[in-house]
Protein backbone atom coordinates (compact mmCIF):
# COMPACT_ATOMS: atom_id res chain seq x y z
CA UNK A 1 0.00 0.00 0.00
CA UNK A 2 1.38 3.33 -0.72
CA UNK A 3 2.45 5.39 1.89
CA UNK A 4 0.96 8.69 2.88
CA UNK A 5 2.89 11.13 4.80
CA UNK A 6 1.44 12.37 8.43
CA UNK A 7 2.33 15.71 9.76
CA UNK A 8 3.31 16.05 12.96
CA UNK A 9 0.06 15.96 16.00
CA UNK A 10 -1.70 13.66 14.03
CA UNK A 11 -3.60 12.13 16.95
CA UNK A 12 -6.19 14.89 17.96
CA UNK A 13 -7.20 13.96 21.70
CA UNK A 14 -10.30 16.30 21.49
CA UNK A 15 -12.23 13.77 19.20
CA UNK A 16 -10.68 10.96 21.28
CA UNK A 17 -14.64 10.58 22.43
CA UNK A 18 -16.35 6.97 23.23
CA UNK A 19 -19.51 5.92 21.62
CA UNK A 20 -22.49 5.01 23.38
CA UNK A 21 -22.90 1.24 24.35
CA UNK A 22 -26.28 -0.65 24.81
CA UNK A 23 -26.82 -4.47 25.81
CA UNK A 24 -29.86 -6.28 26.55
CA UNK A 25 -30.16 -9.23 29.52
CA UNK A 26 -30.55 -12.89 27.47
CA UNK A 27 -34.17 -12.96 29.06
CA UNK A 28 -34.88 -9.11 28.37
CA UNK A 29 -35.08 -8.61 32.04
CA UNK A 30 -33.18 -5.58 32.22
CA UNK A 31 -31.12 -3.01 29.56
CA UNK A 32 -28.00 -1.48 30.03
CA UNK A 33 -26.39 1.75 28.76
CA UNK A 34 -22.86 3.32 28.86
CA UNK A 35 -21.80 6.31 27.85
CA UNK A 36 -18.94 8.28 29.22
CA UNK A 37 -18.41 6.83 32.75
CA UNK A 38 -21.79 6.63 33.19
CA UNK A 39 -23.27 2.98 33.89
CA UNK A 40 -26.90 3.09 33.28
CA UNK A 41 -29.24 0.29 33.54
CA UNK A 42 -33.23 -0.01 33.79
CA UNK A 43 -34.82 -3.50 35.16
CA UNK A 44 -37.86 -4.12 32.78
CA UNK A 45 -39.01 -6.98 35.29
CA UNK A 46 -39.86 -4.61 37.94
CA UNK A 47 -40.06 -1.32 35.53
CA UNK A 48 -38.21 0.43 37.65
CA UNK A 49 -34.21 2.04 37.25
CA UNK A 50 -31.47 -0.04 38.52
CA UNK A 51 -29.38 1.45 41.74
CA UNK A 52 -25.83 0.15 41.65
CA UNK A 53 -24.01 -0.70 44.67
CA UNK A 54 -20.35 -0.76 44.72
CA UNK A 55 -18.85 -0.92 47.86
CA UNK A 56 -15.62 0.10 47.13
CA UNK A 57 -16.48 3.35 47.78
CA UNK A 58 -15.72 4.78 44.36
CA UNK A 59 -17.44 6.25 41.06
CA UNK A 60 -18.21 3.26 39.36
CA UNK A 61 -15.87 3.79 36.62
CA UNK A 62 -13.48 7.38 36.12
CA UNK A 63 -13.55 7.06 32.52
CA UNK A 64 -15.01 6.06 29.92
CA UNK A 65 -16.90 2.63 29.65
CA UNK A 66 -15.48 0.68 26.60
CA UNK A 67 -17.76 -2.82 26.77
CA UNK A 68 -20.68 -4.05 28.74
CA UNK A 69 -21.88 -7.15 27.74
CA UNK A 70 -24.25 -9.73 29.99
CA UNK A 71 -23.61 -13.66 30.61
CA UNK A 72 -25.11 -15.86 28.58
CA UNK A 73 -27.30 -16.82 31.50
CA UNK A 74 -27.70 -13.58 32.42
CA UNK A 75 -26.65 -14.02 36.06
CA UNK A 76 -23.23 -11.44 35.20
CA UNK A 77 -22.70 -8.22 33.73
CA UNK A 78 -19.22 -6.77 33.49
CA UNK A 79 -18.34 -3.30 32.39
CA UNK A 80 -15.30 -1.98 31.62
CA UNK A 81 -12.88 0.48 30.19
CA UNK A 82 -10.34 3.56 29.81
CA UNK A 83 -10.15 3.76 33.54
CA UNK A 84 -8.28 0.33 33.46
CA UNK A 85 -10.98 -1.13 35.34
CA UNK A 86 -12.89 -4.10 35.20
CA UNK A 87 -16.05 -4.44 36.77
CA UNK A 88 -18.05 -7.63 37.61
CA UNK A 89 -21.70 -7.49 38.41
CA UNK A 90 -24.11 -9.69 40.22
CA UNK A 91 -27.42 -8.86 37.67
CA UNK A 92 -30.16 -10.13 40.56
CA UNK A 93 -28.56 -7.30 43.62
CA UNK A 94 -26.52 -5.24 40.54
CA UNK A 95 -24.26 -5.11 43.34
CA UNK A 96 -20.11 -5.34 42.39
CA UNK A 97 -18.66 -8.41 43.06
CA UNK A 98 -15.50 -8.13 42.04
CA UNK A 99 -12.91 -5.62 41.12
CA UNK A 100 -10.04 -6.12 38.30
CA UNK A 101 -7.05 -3.69 37.66
CA UNK A 102 -6.05 -3.82 33.84
CA UNK A 103 -2.29 -2.92 33.15
CA UNK A 104 -3.73 -1.32 30.28
CA UNK A 105 -6.81 0.43 28.48
CA UNK A 106 -9.75 -2.23 28.58
CA UNK A 107 -11.29 -2.50 24.73
CA UNK A 108 -12.99 -5.39 24.96
CA UNK A 109 -14.84 -8.20 27.24
CA UNK A 110 -16.71 -11.18 27.33
CA UNK A 111 -18.07 -13.85 30.00
CA UNK A 112 -17.87 -17.30 28.96
CA UNK A 113 -21.69 -19.41 28.63
CA UNK A 114 -20.63 -21.45 31.75
CA UNK A 115 -19.97 -18.18 33.84
CA UNK A 116 -16.84 -19.12 35.02
CA UNK A 117 -14.43 -16.76 33.55
CA UNK A 118 -14.35 -13.60 32.08
CA UNK A 119 -11.64 -12.54 29.50
CA UNK A 120 -11.26 -8.83 28.91
CA UNK A 121 -8.65 -7.39 26.02
CA UNK A 122 -6.14 -4.27 25.89
CA UNK A 123 -5.17 -1.89 23.59
CA UNK A 124 -1.82 -3.72 23.72
CA UNK A 125 -3.57 -6.77 21.91
CA UNK A 126 -3.46 -8.77 25.53
CA UNK A 127 -6.03 -10.92 26.52
CA UNK A 128 -6.56 -11.86 29.82
CA UNK A 129 -8.74 -14.40 32.02
CA UNK A 130 -10.56 -13.97 35.20
CA UNK A 131 -11.31 -16.94 36.99
CA UNK A 132 -14.31 -16.57 38.98
CA UNK A 133 -14.08 -19.68 41.49
CA UNK A 134 -16.77 -21.59 40.70
CA UNK A 135 -19.30 -18.49 40.25
CA UNK A 136 -21.17 -15.67 42.09
CA UNK A 137 -21.92 -15.85 45.86
CA UNK A 138 -24.41 -13.11 46.55
CA UNK A 139 -23.18 -13.04 50.55
CA UNK A 140 -19.66 -12.57 49.54
CA UNK A 141 -18.25 -9.24 50.20
CA UNK A 142 -16.49 -7.10 47.14
CA UNK A 143 -13.26 -8.65 46.25
CA UNK A 144 -10.34 -7.86 43.78
CA UNK A 145 -9.55 -10.44 41.56
CA UNK A 146 -6.36 -10.70 39.70
CA UNK A 147 -6.23 -11.38 35.62
CA UNK A 148 -3.47 -13.88 34.24
CA UNK A 149 -2.70 -13.02 30.29
CA UNK A 150 -3.92 -15.66 27.79
CA UNK A 151 -3.06 -14.63 24.62
CA UNK A 152 -1.74 -11.20 22.38
CA UNK A 153 -2.52 -9.73 19.46
CA UNK A 154 0.84 -8.16 19.25
CA UNK A 155 0.43 -4.29 19.92
CA UNK A 156 -3.36 -4.61 18.06
CA UNK A 157 -5.89 -2.66 19.39
CA UNK A 158 -8.59 -5.48 20.40
CA UNK A 159 -11.81 -4.64 19.22
CA UNK A 160 -14.09 -7.21 20.13
CA UNK A 161 -14.42 -10.22 22.06
CA UNK A 162 -17.01 -12.97 22.09
CA UNK A 163 -17.07 -17.07 22.82
CA UNK A 164 -18.32 -19.76 20.79
CA UNK A 165 -22.08 -20.09 21.83
CA UNK A 166 -20.96 -23.91 23.47
CA UNK A 167 -17.77 -21.98 24.90
CA UNK A 168 -15.18 -24.12 23.29
CA UNK A 169 -13.29 -20.95 21.50
CA UNK A 170 -12.52 -17.44 22.05
CA UNK A 171 -13.16 -15.32 18.98
CA UNK A 172 -11.02 -12.19 19.05
CA UNK A 173 -10.88 -9.59 16.47
CA UNK A 174 -8.60 -6.31 15.86
CA UNK A 175 -7.62 -3.01 14.50
CA UNK A 176 -5.26 -5.14 12.14
CA UNK A 177 -8.04 -6.68 9.53
CA UNK A 178 -7.29 -10.32 11.98
CA UNK A 179 -10.17 -12.00 13.69
CA UNK A 180 -8.25 -15.12 15.87
CA UNK A 181 -10.29 -18.19 16.82
CA UNK A 182 -8.57 -19.95 19.99
CA UNK A 183 -9.56 -23.08 21.70
CA UNK A 184 -10.48 -21.81 24.97
CA UNK A 185 -8.92 -24.78 27.89
CA UNK A 186 -11.15 -25.97 30.92
CA UNK A 187 -8.64 -24.51 33.35
CA UNK A 188 -7.52 -21.30 30.82
CA UNK A 189 -5.45 -20.40 34.04
CA UNK A 190 -3.49 -23.22 34.18
CA UNK A 191 -3.43 -25.20 30.51
CA UNK A 192 -2.25 -24.01 27.28
CA UNK A 193 -4.50 -22.32 24.69
CA UNK A 194 -4.45 -23.69 20.80
CA UNK A 195 -5.24 -21.57 17.49
CA UNK A 196 -7.98 -23.40 16.07
CA UNK A 197 -7.75 -20.76 13.42
CA UNK A 198 -7.31 -17.60 11.65
CA UNK A 199 -10.45 -15.77 9.74
CA UNK A 200 -8.83 -13.60 7.36
CA UNK A 201 -9.95 -11.22 4.07
CA UNK A 202 -11.21 -7.99 5.92
CA UNK A 203 -9.20 -5.13 4.06
CA UNK A 204 -9.94 -2.92 7.06
CA UNK A 205 -10.09 -2.80 11.28
CA UNK A 206 -12.89 -5.53 12.22
CA UNK A 207 -15.27 -3.43 14.42
CA UNK A 208 -17.61 -6.60 15.70
CA UNK A 209 -18.49 -10.16 15.33
CA UNK A 210 -21.07 -12.01 16.66
CA UNK A 211 -22.20 -15.97 16.24
CA UNK A 212 -25.40 -17.46 14.60
CA UNK A 213 -26.45 -20.66 16.28
CA UNK A 214 -27.20 -23.91 14.89
CA UNK A 215 -28.59 -27.04 15.63
CA UNK A 216 -25.79 -29.23 13.65
CA UNK A 217 -23.14 -26.47 14.60
CA UNK A 218 -23.24 -26.14 18.29
CA UNK A 219 -20.10 -23.57 18.68
CA UNK A 220 -21.94 -21.37 15.88
CA UNK A 221 -21.23 -19.59 12.57
CA UNK A 222 -19.27 -16.19 13.22
CA UNK A 223 -20.55 -13.02 11.24
CA UNK A 224 -18.43 -10.26 11.04
CA UNK A 225 -18.59 -6.44 10.47
CA UNK A 226 -15.85 -4.36 9.43
CA UNK A 227 -14.21 -0.95 8.46
CA UNK A 228 -14.22 -1.84 4.93
CA UNK A 229 -17.83 -1.68 4.65
CA UNK A 230 -18.40 -5.57 4.87
CA UNK A 231 -20.29 -8.08 6.35
CA UNK A 232 -18.73 -11.51 6.19
CA UNK A 233 -19.80 -14.84 7.45
CA UNK A 234 -17.69 -17.30 8.45
CA UNK A 235 -16.76 -21.15 9.49
CA UNK A 236 -14.40 -21.24 12.40
CA UNK A 237 -13.23 -24.52 12.53
CA UNK A 238 -11.51 -23.95 9.62
CA UNK A 239 -11.22 -20.43 8.82
CA UNK A 240 -13.06 -20.34 5.64
CA UNK A 241 -14.80 -17.22 4.74
CA UNK A 242 -18.53 -18.59 3.28
CA UNK A 243 -20.11 -15.31 2.03
CA UNK A 244 -19.42 -11.39 1.87
CA UNK A 245 -22.30 -8.87 1.99
CA UNK A 246 -21.13 -5.34 0.39
CA UNK A 247 -23.00 -3.06 3.02
CA UNK A 248 -21.76 0.03 0.24
CA UNK A 249 -23.37 -1.44 -2.47
CA UNK A 250 -27.16 -1.84 -0.33
CA UNK A 251 -27.36 1.29 1.73
CA UNK A 252 -28.32 4.68 1.08
CA UNK A 253 -26.31 7.20 3.28
CA UNK A 254 -27.17 10.14 4.56
CA UNK A 255 -25.57 12.97 1.88
CA UNK A 256 -23.32 12.22 -0.79
CA UNK A 257 -20.55 14.30 0.71
CA UNK A 258 -20.70 11.64 3.96
CA UNK A 259 -20.51 8.78 0.87
CA UNK A 260 -17.43 10.83 -0.21
CA UNK A 261 -15.83 11.49 3.41
CA UNK A 262 -16.82 8.11 4.86
CA UNK A 263 -16.41 4.11 3.61
CA UNK A 264 -19.67 3.32 5.84
CA UNK A 265 -17.77 1.39 8.64
CA UNK A 266 -20.15 -1.11 10.20
CA UNK A 267 -19.90 -0.29 13.94
CA UNK A 268 -22.41 -2.84 15.95
CA UNK A 269 -24.17 -5.69 14.97
CA UNK A 270 -26.20 -8.42 16.45
CA UNK A 271 -28.37 -11.56 16.20
CA UNK A 272 -32.41 -11.19 16.61
CA UNK A 273 -34.08 -13.69 18.77
CA UNK A 274 -31.53 -16.28 18.51
CA UNK A 275 -32.32 -16.87 14.70
CA UNK A 276 -31.30 -16.20 11.35
CA UNK A 277 -31.92 -12.10 11.29
CA UNK A 278 -28.96 -9.82 11.78
CA UNK A 279 -29.30 -6.33 12.79
CA UNK A 280 -26.05 -4.38 11.18
CA UNK A 281 -25.33 -0.54 12.45
CA UNK A 282 -23.46 1.74 9.74
CA UNK A 283 -21.84 4.73 10.65
CA UNK A 284 -23.94 7.05 8.26
CA UNK A 285 -26.78 5.46 8.49
CA UNK A 286 -30.32 6.55 9.79
CA UNK A 287 -31.58 2.99 11.25
CA UNK A 288 -30.21 -0.54 10.56
CA UNK A 289 -29.85 -2.81 7.89
CA UNK A 290 -31.50 -6.50 8.63
CA UNK A 291 -29.23 -9.44 6.78
CA UNK A 292 -30.52 -13.14 6.51
CA UNK A 293 -27.59 -15.41 7.09
CA UNK A 294 -29.15 -18.71 4.83
CA UNK A 295 -26.74 -21.40 6.83
CA UNK A 296 -27.77 -24.02 4.56
CA UNK A 297 -26.81 -22.46 1.33
CA UNK A 298 -23.74 -20.44 3.90
CA UNK A 299 -25.49 -17.07 2.38
CA UNK A 300 -25.85 -13.54 3.43
CA UNK A 301 -28.80 -11.85 1.78
CA UNK A 302 -30.31 -8.08 2.98
CA UNK A 303 -33.73 -8.56 4.20
CA UNK A 304 -34.53 -4.82 4.54
CA UNK A 305 -33.33 -1.42 5.56
CA UNK A 306 -35.10 -0.03 8.52
CA UNK A 307 -35.23 3.60 9.16
CA UNK A 308 -35.16 5.42 12.55
CA UNK A 309 -37.15 7.87 10.48
CA UNK A 310 -34.84 10.51 12.43
CA UNK A 311 -32.28 12.01 10.26
CA UNK A 312 -30.33 12.60 13.79
CA UNK A 313 -30.48 9.35 14.97
CA UNK A 314 -27.52 7.09 14.11
CA UNK A 315 -27.11 4.08 15.94
CA UNK A 316 -23.64 3.40 17.73
CA UNK A 317 -24.23 0.34 19.16
CA UNK A 318 -27.38 -2.45 18.94
CA UNK A 319 -28.35 -5.25 21.19
CA UNK A 320 -31.36 -8.13 21.25
CA UNK A 321 -31.98 -10.84 23.46
CA UNK A 322 -33.26 -14.20 22.37
CA UNK A 323 -36.50 -13.96 24.15
CA UNK A 324 -38.20 -11.27 22.43
CA UNK A 325 -39.07 -9.48 19.32
CA UNK A 326 -36.91 -6.52 20.04
CA UNK A 327 -33.97 -4.90 18.50
CA UNK A 328 -32.63 -1.80 20.86
CA UNK A 329 -30.52 0.66 19.81
CA UNK A 330 -28.56 3.78 20.90
CA UNK A 331 -26.78 6.76 19.39
CA UNK A 332 -24.41 8.89 21.70
CA UNK A 333 -20.73 9.63 22.59
CA UNK A 334 -18.92 11.09 25.62
CA UNK A 335 -17.45 13.99 26.14
CA UNK A 336 -18.93 16.15 23.32
CA UNK A 337 -17.07 19.32 24.14
CA UNK A 338 -16.88 21.22 20.64
CA UNK A 339 -21.22 21.35 21.41
CA UNK A 340 -20.49 21.24 25.54
CA UNK A 341 -22.08 18.22 26.32
CA UNK A 342 -20.96 15.12 27.83
CA UNK A 343 -22.75 11.49 28.11
CA UNK A 344 -25.35 12.18 25.37
CA UNK A 345 -27.30 9.00 24.52
CA UNK A 346 -30.64 8.13 22.73
CA UNK A 347 -32.19 5.01 22.79
CA UNK A 348 -34.68 3.57 20.69
CA UNK A 349 -36.79 0.52 19.55
CA UNK A 350 -37.85 -1.67 17.05
CA UNK A 351 -40.39 -4.23 17.11
CA UNK A 352 -42.57 -6.86 14.80
CA UNK A 353 -39.88 -9.49 14.42
CA UNK A 354 -41.48 -12.75 13.86
CA UNK A 355 -39.79 -14.87 17.29
CA UNK A 356 -42.47 -18.08 15.52
CA UNK A 357 -41.06 -17.17 12.42
CA UNK A 358 -37.43 -16.72 11.78
CA UNK A 359 -37.47 -16.71 8.07
CA UNK A 360 -40.07 -13.50 8.46
CA UNK A 361 -39.27 -11.00 5.57
CA UNK A 362 -39.37 -8.24 8.52
CA UNK A 363 -42.23 -6.26 6.46
CA UNK A 364 -43.88 -5.37 9.45
CA UNK A 365 -40.62 -3.81 11.54
CA UNK A 366 -41.30 0.26 12.95
CA UNK A 367 -39.58 1.97 14.72
CA UNK A 368 -41.74 2.15 18.51
CA UNK A 369 -42.79 5.61 19.89
CA UNK A 370 -41.37 6.81 23.15
CA UNK A 371 -44.39 6.06 25.08
CA UNK A 372 -44.42 2.00 23.21
CA UNK A 373 -40.77 1.09 24.47
CA UNK A 374 -40.63 -1.67 27.03
CA UNK A 375 -40.42 0.64 30.17
CA UNK A 376 -41.68 3.89 28.64
CA UNK A 377 -40.84 7.06 29.55
CA UNK A 378 -39.24 5.66 33.17
CA UNK A 379 -36.94 3.71 30.90
CA UNK A 380 -35.89 6.72 28.83
CA UNK A 381 -35.46 9.60 31.55
CA UNK A 382 -33.09 6.82 33.02
CA UNK A 383 -31.11 5.49 30.23
CA UNK A 384 -30.67 8.75 28.32
CA UNK A 385 -29.79 10.51 31.84
CA UNK A 386 -33.15 12.59 31.79
CA UNK A 387 -31.92 14.86 29.17
CA UNK A 388 -33.12 16.25 25.97
CA UNK A 389 -30.99 17.43 23.16
CA UNK A 390 -31.61 19.08 19.64
CA UNK A 391 -30.79 17.80 16.50
CA UNK A 392 -27.77 19.64 15.74
CA UNK A 393 -26.16 17.69 19.05
CA UNK A 394 -26.76 14.71 18.02
CA UNK A 395 -25.25 15.49 14.03
CA UNK A 396 -22.34 16.84 15.95
CA UNK A 397 -22.38 13.25 17.79
CA UNK A 398 -22.30 11.18 14.26
CA UNK A 399 -19.48 13.19 13.17
CA UNK A 400 -17.45 13.27 16.69
CA UNK A 401 -17.89 9.58 17.06
CA UNK A 402 -16.34 8.50 13.19
CA UNK A 403 -13.57 10.91 13.47
CA UNK A 404 -12.78 9.28 16.80
CA UNK A 405 -12.87 5.48 15.64
CA UNK A 406 -11.07 6.77 12.00
CA UNK A 407 -8.46 7.94 14.45
CA UNK A 408 -8.71 5.03 17.05
CA UNK A 409 -8.90 1.95 14.45
CA UNK A 410 -7.80 3.15 11.15
CA UNK A 411 -3.72 2.65 11.04
CA UNK A 412 -1.67 5.67 9.62
CA UNK A 413 0.77 5.49 6.57
CA UNK A 414 3.91 7.39 7.63
CA UNK A 415 6.90 8.11 4.90
CA UNK A 416 10.12 6.96 5.75
CA UNK A 417 11.48 10.02 6.81
CA UNK A 418 8.56 10.10 9.38
CA UNK A 419 9.10 6.72 10.72
CA UNK A 420 12.54 7.02 11.21
CA UNK A 421 11.99 10.35 13.05
CA UNK A 422 9.12 8.71 15.21
CA UNK A 423 11.83 6.07 15.91
CA UNK A 424 14.25 8.24 17.24
CA UNK A 425 11.76 10.16 19.31
CA UNK A 426 9.81 7.13 21.23
CA UNK A 427 9.67 7.51 25.01
CA UNK A 428 11.09 4.35 25.51
CA UNK A 429 14.60 5.11 23.66
CA UNK A 430 14.15 8.68 25.53
CA UNK A 431 14.51 7.20 28.91
CA UNK A 432 17.11 4.79 27.63
CA UNK A 433 19.20 7.72 27.52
Amino acid sequence: MEETPVEEGDTNKDVEVAPALIAVHPAEKSVAVAVGSDLRVFDLVGNCPVSLVDESGEQHHKDSIRAICYGSKGQLFVSAGDDKTVKIWSTESWRCIYNVCSEKRVSAAAISPDGLHVCFADKFGVIWVVDLDGGIDENQPLANKTAVSLLSHYCSIITSLKFSLDGRFLVSADRDFKIRVTTFPTKPVDEAHEIQSFCLGHTDFVSCVAFISNLECPHGFLISGSGDSTVRLWDILSGSLLDIFEIGDKVELLESKEREGCNSAVTSLCTIADGPLVAVAVQSLHGIILLNCDLSNRTLSVVKVVSTREETFIPTSVSSSCSTGYLWMVTGVSSLHDVGQSSLACVKVISGFNKDNPYSTGNELFVLEDDAIPGGKKLLEKLQGGVSFDEKVFLAAAEAVKTAMSNLLTKKQYSTEKRDFRKRTRNDRKLKK
